[in-house]
């Protein structure tokens, strides 16, 4: 590449970044109520003509509009949404939304930190409250994401955030909710994903594992000796022993997922959740005696193994909440930024393959919620809860029918337009001159 284009594209790159998203909304200032329309409360509960009032930024009346009387000028804005859905907003949970612009632009790309063993690393200094690609994904219901560091076998902590802000600080739902690990996988596979190879036992397993329980109890040592060099790589661990902070183990074997369970408990980890969890339906049982939660991985993509059920990614959902696992729906894996949007449809997915409606909702709102530690702030239709919710023209785990027609954060009535809501008032407006 020539010095010359390496330039162009270099400021190219640059213009797109310094495009902000819309402009946050100011504070919630006058009380709103919402009637009519088909409340979908995301604890399993329906109201078919609901009224939800918010004011302050909380959420302070469900209801059935058909069986209460409200004074006049109870409310300062009505908005009939009659014929039309309201839903709590959809929950991203390992996301990496905000830390990463454009994959080929390294100075845009902070996802992950140097080294191996990070828990100290914090996702949410990184975050980029104005990233172009927060916009795209509001305009599906998705309003809340829980923002995760990648790479290393203790890739840093997470935090959760509301997706209309001006700062991290602005954005902040629950700060270091947790701290993740990638538990070693006792196999390995040769090849590539377009050649695969062979598939092999991971000779390192044990002794990798090893590593990792050395180091929680070198931590466990330190936090336990009063007179002390301060180190806060160990210090950073606390929260997992004292059940202020979740342990977030991805990992999706069996042997895996059962090796991870024996981990936490030999370490004196206090809550922990699986992310990813392909095979979690093999653990079930010891998922749910040990009350374990699973953020399952990606349901729109193929079976791993030869012998797995063609459909077995689609109905992993059903067979774990069947068997009393909670379970919440996550997206990682290729373009899983720009695919965040499609958050909705993985669940509408699940309701093809054996869940009813109000099931699959749960998977992205309450669900995800209690998995995370913040459903007594969101996650459902509540009074006193955040009011973070949305209306949308039909159903919107259904992307035919999931059309937003206004959006709330926190009582906040956010802007749903993006760059291609622009591009597409534009060339209407070109054509419609013809």
């Amino acid at each position: 590449m020539s010095k010359k284009t390496y330039i162009l594209l270099l400021v190219f790159s640059l213009s797109i970044l310094t495009k902000a998203q819309q402009t946050p909304a100011p504070k919630q200032s006058k009380s709103v109520l919402i009637l009519n329309a088909t409340a979908h409360l995301g604890n399993g509960e329906v109201i078919e003509n609901s009224a939800i009032g918010f004011v302050n930024g909380k959420i302070n009346l469900v209801a059935d509009a058909r069986v209460i009387r409200l004074g006049e000028g109870a409310y300062d804005i009505t908005i009939d949404a009659a014929g039309k859905h309201v839903y709590p907003g959809f929950i991203a949970p390992n996301s990496t939304l905000g830390l990463v612009e454009i994959d080929a632009v390294k100075s845009s790309d902070d996802e992950d930190e140097i080294g191996n063993m990070n828990p100290h690393v914090r996702s949410i200094i990184a975050y980029t409250a104005d990233s172009k690609v927060i916009e795209t994904v509001r305009p599906n219901g998705i309003l809340m994401a829980q923002i995760t560091p990648r790479g290393g076998r203790i890739s840093g902590t997470s935090s959760i955030v509301q997706l209309d802000a001006w700062n991290w600080k602005d954005a902040l739902i629950k700060e270091n909710d947790g701290i993740h690990i990638d538990f070693p996988s006792s196999f390995r596979r040769s090849g590539s994903w377009f050649e695969p190879g062979s598939i092999e036992a991971n000779k390192d397993y044990a002794k990798q594992v090893l590593e990792l329980s050395s180091f929680l109890s070198n931590s466990k040592a330190y936090l336990g000796d009063s007179s002390k060099d301060r180190n806060l790589t160990l210090e950073s661990t606390k929260g997992l022993s004292d059940g202020s902070q979740i342990l977030y183990i991805h990992a999706n074997e069996e042997k895996q997922i059962i090796d991870a369970v024996q981990f936490a408990k030999e370490n004196g980890v206090k809550k922990m959740v699986i992310v990813g969890g392909y095979e979690a339906y093999k653990t079930a049982e010891l998922l749910q005696k040990n009350n374990i939660g699973v953020l399952l991985k990606r349901v729109h993509q193929m079976p791993e193994n030869d012998d797995h059920d063609i459909d077995l990614p689609y109905k992993l959902a059903k067979i774990l909440t069947d068997k009393g696992v909670l379970v919440g729906l996550e997206n990682s894996g290729d373009m899983e930024r720009m695919n965040t949007r499609n958050l909705p449809f993985l669940a509408g997915t699940c309701v093809a393959y054996g869940l009813n409606k109000e099931q699959a909702l749960q998977l992205i709102t309450s669900n995800t919620a209690k998995i995370l530690g913040i459903d007594t702030q969101c996650g459902t239709l509540e009074q006193g809860k955040d009011a973070t919710l949305f209306i949308s023209e039909g159903d919107a785990l259904d992307m035919r029918t999931n059309k937003l027609t206004n959006a709330f954060i926190q009582g906040r009535m956010i802007s749903l337009e993006t760059h291609q809501t622009k591009l597409n008032s534009k060339y209407k407006t070109k054509y419609n001159q013809k």
